[in-house]
């Protein structure tokens, strides 16, 4: 990251510093001063989760290109995305983005080993795949071998064979739904009741539709990313629209060789 956008009352957005403590010249932040940027709010000892999005979209509001995100990405954004994995209890994420961006487990960075100790977080966070049918490659290492291990969201009606080939091969079977489905409210009262209560979900749009649906995202980080498309890209978020908009309120604004990193909070 080389430029802040200060979002103040008094500070016109156009004004640009280099970052915390700046000399007005442009510089690359520290991890350290991301972790810092990024930090989730505090919750004053009061019980529940704070759900974050980190999502990137083109210009012409593409989430992909030819189904995956990387190509719309950066080397900054991937620091980004680094940053909000590793300040998170767990990973959300739909079992379609899982197979299209080839999900492996979580790693431990020792850049951050200090800062989760602190917080009372596993070296690294859980991956929590979101699936109905749990049509999932389960001899793969983010089932297998992570450091944590990974957590499977799913209804009380899947298949009790699908939910048993998960468990044989090491993951955790959450039932978040009376149905075949998830419900997105009951997953994120399930994921607290482990523990985990830094919640961050990387998507697919069909899953981030879902959390806005129901009226439990409290913030979304998104990367505008200065490229344009066309096609017929998802956008950040499918499925049902709400009824009445939701308001989000911008409380940080990023900037990097054209790349926008807007952070939005519930207003």
């Amino acid at each position: 990251m080389r430029r802040l956008f200060p979002v103040t009352p008094v500070t016109p957005v156009t004004d640009q510093t280099a970052g915390p403590g700046s000399d007005g010249t442009d510089r690359e932040w520290s991890l350290a001063e991301l972790a810092a940027a990024y930090a989730y709010p505090e919750q004053d000892g009061r019980p529940g989760a704070w759900l974050r999005a980190n999502m990137v979209s083109t210009l012409d509001g593409a989430a992909q290109h030819d189904g995956r995100s990387q190509p719309i990405s950066s080397a900054a954004d991937m620091r980004v995305f680094g940053t909000l994995r590793a300040l998170a209890d767990v990973v959300v994420a739909g079992a379609e983005t899982v197979r299209q961006e080839g999900y492996r487990p979580a790693r431990s960075r020792a850049e951050f080993a200090e800062l989760r100790r602190a917080a009372g977080q596993s070296p690294a966070p859980a991956i929590a795949v979101v699936s109905a049918s749990l049509e999932l490659d389960f001899s793969l290492p983010l089932f297998t071998s992570p450091l944590v291990p990974t957590l499977v969201l799913t209804g009380a009606a899947a298949a009790p064979d699908r939910i048993a080939a998960a468990e044989k091969a090491g993951a955790r079977v959450v039932i978040a739904g009376d149905g075949v489905g998830v419900d997105p409210a009951r997953a994120v009262d399930a994921l607290v009741a482990l523990g985990h209560t830094r919640l961050l979900t990387e998507g697919g749009p069909r899953l981030l539709g879902q959390f806005v649906t129901a009226g439990v995202l409290d913030e979304l980080c998104l990367t505008v990313s200065p490229m344009l498309t066309a096609g017929d890209a998802q956008r950040i978020a499918g499925g049902p629209s709400v009824e009445v908009p939701r308001r989000f309120a911008l409380a940080s604004l990023l900037e990097e060789e054209g790349f926008l990193f807007t952070r939005y909070r519930r207003d």
